[in-house]
């Protein structure tokens, strides 16, 4: 008989799930700010690629807490999300819509990320993982900065720009 899972299984899942998320969103941003038409949106990606080193930095310090060696497993969704948004650098390349659907695929990337590190904090609440809290603390509240900046970035210029016509 299988031994029964526990939310210290879940946890470590999930994290793992997060490492390997993060993982290729930093291979992805770089993508994104060649792509982009703007220079506002080429300096948000590229200063979320820094802040993702950080991120990663502090899940590996969590990773060390546990006593794990840093190791990812493969998120479906985020390959997935990232796979969105490729198709929209290819499908609206040299449009006046590129931006708005690239602040969206990363909008969409955010909204993941605040879902994972919210459960993972409660989680490590939970488990009296102390030391793993601020940490994970600190990697939420600056998805949460990125999706705030990337929600103003789209209502002031990139959503603007791109042409309305009605659906056919």
């Amino acid at each position: 008989m299988a031994s029964e899972k526990t939310i210290n299984d879940l946890f470590l899942d999930t994290f793992k799930d997060i490492y390997f998320a993060e993982k290729q969103i930093l291979k992805a941003l770089p993508k994104m700010a060649r792509a982009t038409q703007s220079e506002d949106a080429k300096a948000g990606f590229l200063q979320h690629r820094d802040e993702t080193q950080g991120q990663i930095k502090r899940l590996e310090q969590v990773f060390e807490q546990l006593g794990k060696s840093a190791r990812g497993k493969t998120c479906e969704a985020i390959q997935g999300i990232i796979a969105e948004g490729e198709e929209i650098m290819e499908d609206y390349k040299g449009t006046t819509a590129l931006d708005a659907g690239l602040i969206s695929s990363a909008q969409a990337v955010e909204h993941y990320e605040i879902a994972r590190y919210g459960t993972l904090k409660a989680w490590a609440t939970q488990l009296g993982l102390k030391d793993a809290i601020p940490l994970l603390d600190a990697n939420l509240q600056e998805e949460i900065a990125t999706d705030q900046k990337l929600t103003a970035l789209g209502q002031s210029s990139a959503n603007a720009k791109a042409p309305t016509k009605k659906a056919s």
